[in-house]
């Protein structure tokens, strides 16, 4: 049909004909029936890169791809992994030493100028807020080790500086045994766009032997339950809210910019594409052409177009839309659904906006920040200040601990290799955080605004 606009939204549709004033609302999902993309055989083989074996980052090798182009597109969840790699810094690093009395262990801050010359000599903090980012977004971060030059040269080795390699960048070489601990190559490239200029792999960094190798590198984790290799994001799980959270305000927008009035929702069924995206990988390998993931989304827009002649136009009335349903291996069917939407416009807005308000709930709690911290309002009203003051003390107390380990690991494996008799540590330093009425008449907040 001449005319019709297909506006893409996510992995939906909003198909536009003109003159006639209807349209469609089409939504496609892009993971599966779980609800997360399907990639329990990510790490199962290796894939070939540029000669290279690597362990596949994801379903494709592209997670971290997916994630940042996910997060760029969300209003809400980006924000609060910012607020929470705020709240986790605190007052900023600072090197203590562990003091046990009377049963209880705590920590005594203070200050090594060597360790801190050191430190300083190659911009620490900005390497500490790219591992932050890293490890918050990807729950797991790779870093260079290099060591000084003099130790080529007959002088006493010591570990120069660190650098953060953002993981877009970097794969773990492929190791049979599947164990992290077997790995021995990190290989670097532009993995985005395969590699074209090539790769780099590095010997992975050996505590053990930390002067082994001139420039090493290593990847630090937090372990992901039945995941050999790589970590996952604590928000895997709710990608499907975030996307739909996403989706919303879009929607919106073209129907108040385009009085777009949405006539039909179409389901359709994934299983439906994946079948079509084999059959367009076979022609591309009968053609010996290479295949590109645009040629399926053209071919959705093209089925669009399809739906738009047969739902839409006088002309079409009396006609059918058909299907053909499939059934998986248990025997459930995979169907297409075409509901008709009633064209009370209203209603249709405040239901996508009670479907935003429960994602933007669902995204809150799969990153696992409180509403009390993150800003978010639960059931029109924002958390009081007591809920902030004992949700930031519960937070400080109990999810500051392994994140600051993870993201501090290389840091202090360092300083222990450098300044071997030293007891300090670097660590995050807090201020203990009292209520208003524990605080002097004086000093608080309120009089002093």
């Amino acid at each position: 049909m001449s005319g019709v606009s297909i506006e893409r939204v996510g992995k939906s549709r909003l198909v536009g004909i003109p003159g006639v004033g209807t349209g469609m609302y089409v939504g496609m999902s892009s993971w599966g029936a779980s609800g997360v993309p399907d990639a329990k055989v990510w790490e199962a083989d290796p894939q070939i890169v540029c000669g290279k074996e690597v362990v596949p980052y994801g379903v494709g090798n592209n997670l971290p791809v997916e994630i940042r182009n996910i997060m760029d597109e969300n209003n809400l969840a980006p924000g609060i992994l910012e607020r929470e790699k705020g709240l986790l810094y605190g007052q900023g690093p600072e090197l203590y030493r562990k003091k046990y009395e009377g049963g209880d262990v705590t920590r005594e801050w203070g200050y090594d100028r060597e360790i801190w010359n050191w430190l300083n000599s190659w911009d620490v903090l900005r390497y500490i807020e790219m591992a932050m980012v890293e490890y918050k977004y990807l729950h797991g971060y790779f870093d260079k080790i290099f060591l000084t030059k003099g130790a080529r040269i007959g002088r006493a080795a010591r570990i120069a500086k660190l650098e953060i390699v953002p993981g877009i960048d970097a794969r773990l070489g492929w190791v049979e045994s599947r164990k992290l601990e077997d790995v021995r190559q990190i290989h670097v490239g532009d993995f985005e766009n395969e590699c074209v200029k090539g790769i780099t792999s590095y010997s992975v960094f050996n505590v053990r032997a930390p002067f082994r190798y001139p420039v090493s590198m290593a990847y630090h984790n937090s372990y992901s339950y039945a995941r050999n290799l790589y970590s996952i994001p604590s928000f895997y799980g709710s990608l499907n809210w975030i996307r739909r959270s996403s989706d919303v305000p879009v929607i919106l927008k073209h129907i108040t910019d385009n009085s777009i009035n949405v006539a039909f929702h179409i389901e359709s069924p994934q299983q439906y594409w994946d079948t079509w995206e084999e059959r367009l990988k076979e022609k591309c390998t009968r053609e010996n052409v290479e295949y590109h993931s645009d040629m399926l989304e053209d071919h959705k827009d093209e089925v669009m177009r399809k739906l738009a002649e047969a739902l839409s136009g006088k002309r079409n009335v009396g006609k059918f839309f058909h299907t053909i349903t499939m059934r998986d291996d248990d025997g459930k069917a995979w169907e297409w659904k075409v509901t008709p939407i009633d064209q009370k416009i209203r209603d249709y807005i405040e239901a996508q906006l009670k479907v935003s308000e429960k994602a933007d709930s669902a995204t809150t709690s799969g990153i696992g920040l409180h509403p009390a911290l993150s800003n978010i309002m639960v059931d029109g009203k924002l958390s009081s200040g007591s809920e902030m003051l004992y949700a930031l003390k519960l937070y400080l107390a109990s999810d500051t601990s392994i994140p600051e380990e993870i993201i501090l690991q290389s840091i202090n494996q360092a300083i222990k290799i450098n300044f071997p008799e030293t007891e300090w540590r670097i660590g995050f330093y807090h201020k203990v955080v009292l209520r208003e009425e524990e605080v002097a008449p004086g000093k608080r907040t309120i009089n002093n605004i």
